[in-house]
């Protein structure tokens, strides 16, 4: 289990529940180095000031806010941490809403929730309130910087605190183009939907990419020739026909199988 990296409270109402927050999720990608082309050294990062003709570490860089054309003001740590919000320190429930009225574009990362020894009463009831009514609290709270835009919902015995995007950081979508189908045709793709259907198992998903990577890893060590998949041709044709032919291999094969 990853370790807490937040300590605060989450505020509800007049109720304060002790918690701390650590990560639920994580990523899994082979590492790989920036190296010198001629000798497949790695090389070592270097900070250039050109005002002082020096080089310099990155021990001995500040960060600076551009307040206006190449000025700047400094801000260090202790700045951060004074920036006047209750929720540096709180997870901050300001309202109660259903599942169904966040679109999911809105969702982002994912945090655990695990209550202090001394909040682990007003944790239950919470998380308990939560499954009774159907809801999810929708939260502000501080990490890494910046306030975030959270809602917490009920997860196995614990919760999950999901950051959520502000209003503003929402893309307009793209404009699809008007196109019209017979109701053979949806009924057709409806059919096939349902014979594709199954329970969600995510332990059935792997990342295949990673996995062919590996290969390729292992191919160059032995030099081995790699051949590079091919790009599917995309045919729009007789949507029937392929619906008819997607419904037939479907039934062939289990869900979720490719």
């Amino acid at each position: 289990m990853a370790r807490a990296f937040w300590k605060g409270v989450i505020s509800f109402g007049m109720v304060a529940i002790p918690v701390r927050m650590s990560l639920a999720t994580e990523k899994k990608t082979p590492g790989f180095h920036l190296l010198h082309k001629k000798c497949l050294t790695r090389p070592k990062q270097v900070l250039y000031c050109a005002a002082d003709d020096e080089y310099f570490s990155i021990k001995e860089t500040v960060r600076g806010y551009e307040y206006t054309k190449d000025q700047f003001v400094v801000l260090t740590e202790n700045d951060f941490e004074k920036v006047p919000v209750r929720t540096s320190h709180a997870i901050d429930i300001l309202t109660f809403v259903e599942e169904k009225e966040i679109p999911h574009l809105y969702f982002s990362d994912s945090h655990y929730l695990e209550p202090e020894e001394l909040g682990a009463k007003p944790f239950r009831l919470l998380r308990e309130t939560l499954l009774k009514t159907q809801r999810l609290g929708i939260a502000k709270v501080s990490f890494q910087r910046r306030e975030h835009l959270a809602c917490l919902r009920p997860l196995d015995g614990t919760m999950l605190l999901q950051t959520m995007h502000f209003a503003d950081e929402i893309l307009p979508a793209p404009v699809v183009p008007e196109a019209s189908f017979t109701e053979k045709e949806l009924d057709m793709a409806t059919a096939l939907v349902k014979v594709m259907a199954k329970p969600f198992k995510p332990e059935e998903y792997a990342d295949e990419y990673q996995k062919g990577l590996e290969k390729v890893i292992e191919a160059k060590l032995k030099g081995q020739k790699i051949t590079a998949p091919k790009a599917p041709k995309v045919e729009v044709g007789d949507i029937m026909a392929a619906l008819r032919a997607s419904i037939s291999a479907a039934s062939k094969e289990p869900a979720g199988v490719r």
